[in-house]
């Protein structure tokens, strides 16, 4: 059986293709815009993707870009136009062909007969943990004792940390290590429609409701034996929680529409960016769902935490970006210890932004990045800048106490990372602590 994604903004074609396939035992997801695809492809592996060029909202060349498995998988453009053809010939390799409407069984049997690309693991990179995570900081190394320890349990996981810490990337690294036998189904809370929460969840049946012109399996089906990543829990309503708490309980969905229950194995895990005294003073998460999903909690640490990681995850932005673009671009000390004075409110998301900024923008005689005059973003707490309201009359002992005091503030409390950051010894900065304690 294949996974196909199936694209194409001609409704009659879709349902029609959809249901030969299914006919011929394939797993099957549709969507009929760029939009749509790029959202129920995010982060999926499809053995073969079915697509038509020109969409509603754009080429559909733009929904590759959204695959995981990219070069990987095996890609049919779907076309009225056979000159089509010679234009993107080249373009994605020997894992691409043609079909030309109309499609018929035939042609579907003699396109899916074809061989599946190899797929290649991403634990093949140097440097990488569980295939997914870059960092050998004291707090990385912590939550890969906490990912290892999980990995060999059924437990359901809730991820909390701030956005942009990687919290879908530390889902896969869980997925990776506990080697399940289904797939990494990944699942965003905050962009379901409302009136459509359960069957993104649960699926439906064909005739379920006004536009349900064929069956549609749900999340909780496509991560049988595998892993359901829930991002952004928090942005479910709390009514439709009840359900979500059954399915949990009972390991059983019923899709909309149907008579009978179908079992599913699968773990859960699932994300927020709110802290656990958020989640109890703002309503946003039933207590009894709570306890179900964080069976396990893991913390995602900031990376103002783990700035020592940065030339890490430089290197490793720098190799995807060379391979991406064909080139061979570094990075001098300078930038480097310069990245490393930011506090990155927007985490590893943005320290990646500001790689693909700076590779852009390099410099070509030198082949190094050029990174802007302000790293910070309209979204930072803060510019680069670490000392503030400094002015006329305070004393040179008053600046520098609001220098140690806001630098530990940004780095959480750390005082070995505050120690260096600032130029001076640990045992210095513990005097100078010591000193400001004793004046209260």
């Amino acid at each position: 059986m294949a996974k196909i994604l199936l694209v194409d903004d001609d409704q009659a074609f879709l349902d029609a293709t959809g249901e030969l396939l299914t006919m011929l035992g394939h797993s099957v997801v549709t969507a009929d815009s760029v939009a749509g695809a790029q959202r129920v492809a995010s982060g999926k592996v499809f053995d073969h993707v079915i697509l038509d060029l020109i969409l509603p909202d754009g080429s559909g060349l733009h929904v590759l870009d959204q695959l995981e498995s990219g070069n990987t998988t095996n890609v049919t453009l779907v076309t009225g136009h056979p000159s089509v053809k010679s234009v993107v010939k080249d373009l994605y390799g020997p894992n691409i062909s043609y079909l030309i409407k109309p499609i018929d069984l035939k042609q579907l049997q003699s396109l899916l007969d074809k061989p599946v690309a190899k797929k290649v693991r991403s634990e093949e990179l140097p440097g990488m943990h569980f295939g997914h995570l870059v960092g050998e900081s004291a707090p990385m190394k912590k939550l890969y004792e906490m990912i290892d320890r999980v990995s060999g349990t059924k437990a359901n996981v809730l991820l909390m940390g701030e956005s942009g810490v990687g919290k879908e990337v530390v889902a896969g690294a869980i997925h990776y290590a506990s080697q399940p036998e289904g797939e990494f189904v990944p699942a965003n809370c905050g962009a379901f429609a409302r009136d459509l929460i359960s069957s993104e969840l649960f699926g439906h049946e064909k005739g379920a409701f006004t536009g349900a012109s064929h069956r549609k399996a749900g999340v909780f089906e496509l991560a049988n034996k595998g892993t359901l990543f829930l991002d952004e829990i928090t942005e479910m309503p709390i009514e439709q929680q009840p359900n979500l708490l059954r399915v949990l309980e009972t390991q059983k969905v019923t899709r909309l529409g149907a008579t009978s229950a179908i079992d599913i194995n699968c773990r859960v895990v699932s994300a927020t960016n709110r802290t656990e005294s958020q989640l109890a003073e703002e309503n946003c998460l039933r207590e009894d769902l709570y306890f179900r999903l964080a069976v396990f909690p893991i913390y995602i640490p900031p990376l103002r935490q783990r700035l020592e990681d940065i030339p890490l995850l430089v290197e490793h932005f720098l190799a995807d970006f060379n391979k991406q673009y064909q080139a061979e671009v570094g990075i001098d000390e300078a930038s480097l210890r310069r990245l490393q004075t930011y506090d990155w409110p927007g985490n590893v998301r943005e320290l990646r932004h500001a790689i693909h900024r700076a590779y852009i923008m390099a410099d070509r005689d030198t082949n190094n990045l050029v990174l802007p005059d302000d790293l910070s973003s309209p979204f930072s707490k803060t510019g680069e800048s670490k000392i503030s309201g400094i002015s006329v009359g305070k004393t040179v002992e008053d600046v520098e106490r609001e220098l140690i005091e806001t630098t530990l503030e940004h780095l959480d409390g750390d005082k070995k990372k505050a120690a260096e950051m600032l130029g001076i010894s640990l045992k210095t900065l513990y005097n100078r602590l010591n000193s400001y304690a004793e004046e209260h």
